[in-house]
Order: C-alpha cells, then structure tokens, then sequence
C-alpha cells in the first residue's frame, strides 16, 4: 500500500508505522529468515529503545520466533546499520516499531507458505545475480570489500543470504497482495467514509496546480544512425568471426548504465513483459549462442545476445549505442521551441494549440501539453510533493505566464527543450468531497485495506506460533504479537 500525502488523523494513528515501515523492511537488507535452530541465549545488557544506541553488548541469540522463523538479536542491529548506509533517515522510530515491522514481515512470509504461494527459483535466483553484480560493481569490483562489509566468509555464503532474503520478500509481498488485492470501494462506501469524519478533523489538501509543457527534441540524423548501426555490425562480426568477449565489449562501449555492471544482463520472462516490446520481440525469435543484428528502440540502437532460455525465461547480454547528436540540430530545435514561445506569447497560438501542432512529447501533446500526475493519475500536482527539479521550474511562475526555454534530458533523450505554464491553481483547502473526490476515494480504499490487514493479523497471530524473547517483551507493540 503506498501512503497518500495526506492521511486523516483517523488514518495516521494506527497506520502510518505498518505501512511505511513494511514497505520500507521489505527491500534488500540483510536479515536472516531461517528453520528454528535454537532457543533464546541471555541477554548480556537491556537495550535502550532507540535506534541511535551503538553501546549494546550481547549474545547473539534469538530475539524472537514466527511461525518457521526466527530473527536474531543482531538482525535489527544489522538491518539499521544497512538503512544508514543507505542514507535512510529514520528519524523518531525505536526499536520496538521497528522490531514489530520485522515481525510483520516474517508473519507474512510465513502464512505464504502455508497458504502455499509458488516461488519462481529462477526469477529470484536472477535477482539475486543483478543485485550481487550490481553492488559489486559499486565497490569497483572488489570481492573482498564487499565481503567484508557483510561480514560473510566467502562468496556463496553471501549468495544464499541474499537468496533467502529475496525469496522471502517475495514472499511477503505476494502474501500482502492476496490480502489485499480484491479490495475495492463503491461510490457509497466512500461517501460513508467521508460523512463519517468528524467536521473539525477533516483533512486540508495544499495548494495543487495544473501544469502544461511543450517539448522539442533535437533530430538525429540518418548518418549519425548508420553510424552506430555500422558499429554495432563490427561488434558482431569480431565476436563471431574473432572470438571477441561480448561482455568486455559492454563494459567498454554500452550506453546503458544500468546493466553495465552485470555485462549487459537482463532476464527476460514470456509471462512477466519487461523491457520494450522491440527489445522482447528480438530476443523471442532468437536461438541461444545467437547474436542479433542491429535494431532500434526508443533508447537507441542495440545487439543482442541470447545465453541461455530456461523454460519461459531468456537470459540475455545486449549492447546500446545511442546515435550522437550534431551542433547543427540542437540549434535548430533550440530555435524553433524559441518561435513556439514567442507565438504563444504574441497569442498568435494558445499554449495548448501549440502544443498539439509543435510538441514532441506524444504522451502530452493531445492533451495541449497537460502534464499528469504520475502517482495519482490526474492533472493535479501538489506544490509541496513536487519533484525538486520541476518545483525549481515553475516556482516562480505566474498563472497563464510562460517559462523561459529551459534544456532538459530523460532517460530516452540526453537533450530536449521545453517551455512550461501553470494552467490552473487550486489554493488549499479542506477537503471537499465533490472536488477531491478522487483523493477521498484512495484515503476511503487505505482505510479498507488497513481494516483488512488488522483483521488478518489478529486471526493469523492467534493462528501461528510466536514467541518474543528478552527485552523485547517489554515492548508495547500495536499488534498482538505477545498474546497477552
């Protein structure tokens, strides 16, 4: 479940700690989920309820049992130690909400198994391969720092941690969305829910706007495409002809940041699309140990090579060269964005008039260049949940007043240029159930799920096995976890 900017009162009490922390745990940290092995060992020293405490000193026996479960006294230190690292502020949280959010987790993951949830072996144990390269790669290949950091003995021991902390998120996360998957609200459930808030406790939304944007991209020209086209041929014929590495030639010419790391590797799944539909209908058609000829997308140009198919997965490496952009061109689409503003300015055009006959962006165009709130699917942005970049953008700006051309780029386009307006403003208010209905109706659908959730914590807590040792017991969690 993900927690809209504004959560009611009713709502932020009982919620606000399960669910932003459970999504939070369920992420690659290390914490071991393994068969109960051993009971509890004392506890050398109380711990204090805080997370900024770095005095304790203690066996490292076993904290607490869920179901087929069990978390040790060291997983919640290391599970901190991995959030800071990460730069994760965890502000006013003790170890008690944070110890009850681990429970959750393993609760979960418990009641999968019993309930049967199927676990793909080779999606997960790929995972594992992309997240282990990936973090070796950080750490510039160094095998021993990172072992180190993990505080593991050798690689496969490290390995099957992650393994087993990625099967049993996945777990997890397949259990929450059997819960609450099917749960949806009817226009009366949500006119209920908003009648039923007290009038004094009903929520304030901020100051939304309404943003428009014109794009223009700069082209690429036919021979800067057969540039990287020829190129990519060459790369072909050395690997086949000359026995050449595919992977050595990711590593020095692949535009593609993300799987440089990993040689180029991507895990493709016929029942799971990933990747765009060009990049997965060439590696469908190909035969392992093939490599494939040049061929376009969105991102640039790509060779594929298909490792191995297992069933309904294709390993594959690939190459992507994105084709050079020319002086000349940028010039051009930095004029002619400039005589787009002007036409709007002189009102030889609207706003969105232009954007129809002169933007770029297919995605904004036929709607005159109205940008769409991308979490919560409508037009509406609020002013204090923008994103940083497009806040710095149009902070300033006047309603109907038009940006100066400002250059920008995107996962697609190193370059583009783009003028943007605010096309309406909606000053903040107390919710109003006609005009926010759509906000209503996601606080209406939270509250819901939440109710669902307790429910089933309560009756599966009473169900499984659970025992909380040491310092723990004195803990005043929110679900019954000690059965009191």
């Amino acid at each position: 479940m993900i927690l809209q900017t504004m959560l009611l009162k009713t709502i932020n009490s009982k919620f606000i700690t399960k669910a932003t922390l459970l999504v939070c745990f369920i992420s690659f940290g290390f914490i071991n989920a393994q068969e109960i092995i051993e009971d509890e060992k004392p506890v050398v020293e109380k711990v204090k309820d805080s997370v900024t405490n770095k005095t304790r000193i203690k066996a490292d026996g076993v904290a607490a049992v869920v179901g087929d479960f069990i978390l040790l006294e060291s997983d919640l230190d290391r599970e901190i130690e991995q959030f800071k690292a990460q730069g994760a502020d965890l502000g006013d949280l003790t170890r008690c909400e944070l110890f009850g959010s681990l429970l959750e987790s393993k609760l979960y993951a418990h009641q999968a198994i019993q309930d049967s949830i199927l676990v793909n072996e080779l999606q997960i144990q790929s995972r594992v391969d992309q997240q282990f390269q990936g973090i070796l790669g950080q750490l510039n290949g160094d095998m021993d720092k990172m072992l180190e950091y993990y505080k593991k003995d050798s690689e496969k021991a490290l390995r099957d941690e992650m393994y087993e902390i990625n099967k049993n998120n996945y777990l997890a996360q397949e259990m929450q969305a059997k819960i609450t998957g099917d749960i949806e609200v009817t226009p009366e459930e949500v006119r209920t829910f908003f009648n039923d808030i007290p009038k004094d406790e009903r929520p304030t939304f901020g100051t939304e706007l309404k943003l428009a944007q014109i794009v223009v991209i700069p082209e690429v020209t036919e021979e800067a495409k057969q540039a990287v086209i020829d190129k990519l041929k060459g790369f072909k014929t050395d690997i086949e002809e000359n026995g050449s590495s595919f992977t050595t030639k990711v590593l020095f010419y692949t535009e593609d940041s993300a799987s440089k790391p990993t040689g180029g590797k991507y895990t493709l799944n016929r029942k799971q699309p990933r990747m765009v539909k060009e990049f997965r209908e060439v590696a469908f058609s190909m035969q392992e140990g093939e490599i494939s000829e040049p061929f376009a997308t969105d991102f640039g140009y790509h060779i594929i090579l298909l490792e191995k198919i297992r069933g309904q997965e294709y390993d594959v490496r690939h190459i992507l060269l994105r084709p050079e952009l020319t002086q000349d061109a940028i010039k051009k689409a930095n004029d002619k964005i400039k005589e787009v503003r002007e036409k709007i300015v002189d009102r030889t055009l609207t706003f969105a008039e232009a954007a129809r006959e002169f933007s770029d962006e297919e995605e904004t165009k036929y709607e005159g260049g109205q940008l769409t709130n991308p979490t919560t699917q409508d037009f509406n942005f609020e002013l204090t949940r923008m994103e940083p970049e497009l806040y710095s953008q149009i902070q300033d700006l006047k309603d109907g007043e038009i940006s100066e051309v400002l250059q920008d780029e995107d996962r697609i386009n190193r370059i583009k240029f783009k003028i943007l307006t605010v096309t309406d403003r909606i000053d903040d208010h107390e919710a109003d159930f006609a005009k926010d209905y759509l906000k209503i109706k996601n606080l209406a659908l939270q509250d819901k799920q939440i109710k669902a959730v307790e429910k089933w914590q309560k009756e599966t807590i009473s169900e499984t096995y659970i025992k909380i040792n040491g310092e723990y017991r004195d803990c005043d969690f929110q679900s019954n976890w000690l059965k009191k």
